[in-house]
C-alpha cells in the first residue's frame, strides 16, 4: 500500500507541478509502479505498457471517437451550429427568457453532432453571446447558460466520455449511447426550466426577445432539417440494432460531409484542416485512455480495489449509500480537477466497486458523466466557465459562476431523478438488448 500511495502522489505532483501532460503522466506513473511492484520489474512495466497501448490502437470500438469528431468538425465549418441557434432563436425568442432558451436548445443540437463539451461551449459562445447582448441579457447570466448548456456535449450521444467510459470498462459503447438519449432530452428541459424561472424572478437578467412571423420560423427550419434528420437516423440505427456505434460515426461523417458539399463550404484547406483538427483531438485522447489503461494495470496489481472494496465493506453501509457516498466524492473532486481526468482516473477503481454492488455499468456510466458535467461549472476549476471567460475578458469570472449557479440547482435534481429513476437511464438499452 506504501508504493502505491507514492506512486498516487508522483501522479497527481505531475499533473498539478509539471506541465507534463495527464496521458503521459498516467502512464509513467503506471508503468513505474508496475515496475516497484512486479518481480520482473521495468521489463514486465514496459511489455504491459505496450500491450495496454496496442490493444487500444487495434480496439474497433476505439475507431468511433475520430469519427463523430469528424462530423462534429464537419458540422461546424459547414455553418450549421449559426443555424441551429438561428431556427430555435425565432421560434423561441418571443418568451420570457426565449434567446436564453434557444441558447440552451442549440447547445443541445449540436452537442448531438460534436461529442466535445468544451467545442459546443466554445462555438455556442460566438454565435448566441452577441444575440443574448443585444438583448439585454445580464452578461454573467448570458455566458453561464453558455457554459451550463456546453456540458450538454459530454452527456448528449455522441459522447466522447461515454465513449472513454465504455472503453474503460469493456462496456457496449451503443448501449451507452442509447443510455443517454433520455437523460439528455432531460438536461434540456431542466435548463430550459431554469430559464423560465429566472426570466420570472429576475426579468431583467433573461428580457423577452423579438417576435418573428410564422413564415420566418418555418423559414429557418429548412437549414436544419438535414442536421435533424442525421441525429434521429444515427439514434433510430442504434435502437433498432440496424448498424454499430461505429458504423453510426461513419455514417455521421459521410452525412456531415455531404452537407459541407451540399453548402458550398468544401475547399481543400476546409478539408484539410477538418482532418488535421480531428486528427489532433483524437490523438490527443488516445494518449490519454492509453495512459489510463496502464494506470489501470498498476491498480489492478496494486491491490488498491480490492482495499477499498474491503474498508467499504467495515463500514456496514447500504449499496445505495455506497453510491451517494461515491456520487458525494465526485462533486468534491470536480471542485479540483478536470472532468476528463476525473473519468480517467475514477472509473478503474470505482467501476468495479459499483459492479460487485450488484448496479449497472451503464446506469453508472450515466450518473458519472451527470456528475462530471456539474464538475465542469464549479468552482474553483469549472473548465466551460474559464473558457467562457477566456472569449469574455471583460465578463469577471465570478460574474460566469454567479451565472451557472442556477443550472447547479437544476443539475442536483438531475442527479436525484437518475439515482431515484434508474430506469431513465436504463429503458431505452434494455429495449434494444
Amino acid at each position: 500500500m506504501m508504493i502505491s500511495a507514492l506512486v498516487f502522489a508522483a501522479l497527481l505532483a505531475l499533473i498539478t507541478l509539471t506541465r507534463v501532460p495527464l496521458g503521459l503522466a498516467m502512464l509513467f506513473t503506471g508503468a513505474g509502479g508496475i515496475a516497484l511492484l512486479h518481480p520482473r520489474g521495468l521489463p514486465a512495466a514496459l511489455a504491459v505498457a505496450e500491450q495496454q497501448v496496442m490493444s487500444l490502437a487495434f480496439n474497433y470500438q476505439f475507431s468511433v471517437l475520430p469519427l463523430f469528431i469528424l462530423m462534429g468538425v464537419f458540422i461546424v465549418r459547414a455553418g450549421m451550429a449559426a443555424d441551429l441557434f438561428e431556427a430555435a432563436r425565432r421560434w423561441m425568442g418571443h418568451l420570457p427568457g426565449g434567446v436564453g432558451m434557444a441558447t440552451i436548445v442549440a447547445c443541445g443540437g449540436f452537442a448531438a453532432m460534436c461529442a466535445s463539451s468544451a467545442a459546443a461551449a466554445a462555438t455556442m459562445a460566438r454565435i448566441a453571446i452577441p444575440e443574448m447582448k443585444k438583448a439585454n441579457y445580464d452578461a454573467g447570466f448570458a455566458a453561464g447558460s453558455v457554459a451550463a448548456g456546453g456540458t450538454m456535449g459530454i452527456l448528449i450521444p455522441p459522447s466522447g466520455a461515454l465513449i472513454v467510459y465504455g472503453l474503460l470498462t469493456e462496456q457496449s459503447i451503443g448501449e451507452l449511447f442509447v443510455a443517454g438519449v433520455i437523460p439528455g432530452l432531460m438536461q434540456v428541459l431542466v435548463y430550459i426550466g431554469v430559464m423560465a424561472m429566472v426570466a420570472w424572478l429576475r426579468p431583467d437578467w433573461a428580457p423577452v426577445g423579438e417576435r418573428h412571423s410564422l413564415a420566418d420560423r418555418f423559414q429557418s427550419l429548412s437549414a436544419v432539417w438535414g442536421v435533424v434528420v442525421l441525429f434521429l437516423v444515427i439514434m433510430a440505427g442504434l435502437v433498432r440494432g440496424w448498424f454499430t456505434a461505429t458504423e453510426a460515426g461513419g455514417i455521421g461523417a459521410g452525412g456531415a460531409f455531404l452537407f459541407l458539399v451540399l453548402r458550398g463550404k468544401l475547399t481543400w484547406e476546409v478539408f484539410k484542416g477538418s482532418l488535421l483538427e480531428t486528427a489532433r483531438i483524437s490523438t490527443m485522447i488516445f494518449v490519454v485512455a492509453a495512459g489510463a489503461l496502464v494506470l489501470n494495470q498498476f491498480i489492478n496489481l496494486s491491490g488498491v480495489s480490492g482495499a477499498t472494496v474491503d474498508y467499504i465493506s467495515s463500514l456496514n453501509l447500504s449499496p445505495f449509500m455506497v453510491v451517494l457516498v461515491f456520487v458525494a466524492f465526485y462533486l468534491v473532486l470536480g471542485c479540483l480537477m478536470d472532468g476528463f481526468a476525473m473519468i480517467f482516473l475514477t472509473v478503474p477503481i470505482i467501476a468495479p466497486i459499483i459492479a460487485g454492488l450488484g448496479y449497472d455499468l451503464i446506469w453508472w456510466a450515466i450518473v458519472t458523466v451527470v456528475v462530471v458535467e456539474i464538475s465542469m461549472i464549479t468552482p474553483p476549476v469549472g473548465l466551460n466557465v474559464f473558457i467562457l471567460r477566456a472569449m469574455l475578458p471583460n465578463v469577471p469570472v465570478l460574474q460566469i459562476f454567479r451565472g451557472v449557479l442556477p443550472y447547479i440547482a437544476g443539475d442536483f435534481v438531475r442527479v436525484a431523478l437518475i439515482l431515484a429513476f434508474p430506469g431513465l437511464a436504463l429503458w431505452l438499452p434494455h429495449l434494444v438488448s
